[in-house]
């Protein structure tokens, strides 16, 4: 994704923003939230997983293969969740997408220190980091019951 802004000379310049996916997994009405290990000013905080899309790689393909890294699970891609979230640093965009579980994987907290379930009702009882909070809201009306 590209963008631009205006130099201090007021000219267009621009600069190259790194694309951050992360995924919704949902199973049951309920989305799957992990508590982030590290770094220290982080920790704690939760968020959905995934990670950033490497060069010549696809969104989707960044999302099966951070599932795959983070959780040991395999998992189907579907539609995205909310906007795009720019990150605090500006440099990122964060695009979540909605997404399920496949052949029974049961994930495992290989990089976050905690693992949880939550539904729609459950989804303010932790604390997300700031770039996911837009989602959760986005993810509300989708985990809510009928």
């Amino acid at each position: 994704m590209r963008t631009e802004r205006a130099n201090g000379g007021g000219q267009a310049e621009r600069r190259d923003l790194r694309v951050v996916v992360g995924a919704a997994i949902i199973r049951n009405g309920k989305v799957l939230a992990c508590a982030r290990a590290a770094p220290p000013e982080v920790a704690g905080m939760w968020e959905f997983p995934g990670g950033k899309v490497e060069p010549g790689e696809s969104e989707t393909a960044a999302l099966v293969r951070e599932c795959a890294e983070e959780l040991a699970v395999r998992v189907e891609i579907g539609d995205r969740v909310g906007r795009n979230v720019r990150m605090a640093h500006g440099r990122s965009v964060l695009k979540v997408y909605a997404a399920r579980l496949l052949h029974d994987d049961q994930p495992q907290a290989l990089e976050h220190s905690a693992l949880r379930w939550l539904s729609a009702d459950e989804l303010d009882s932790v604390t997300w980091l700031p770039a996911d909070a837009p989602i959760v809201a986005a993810l509300r009306p989708i985990l809510a019951p009928g």
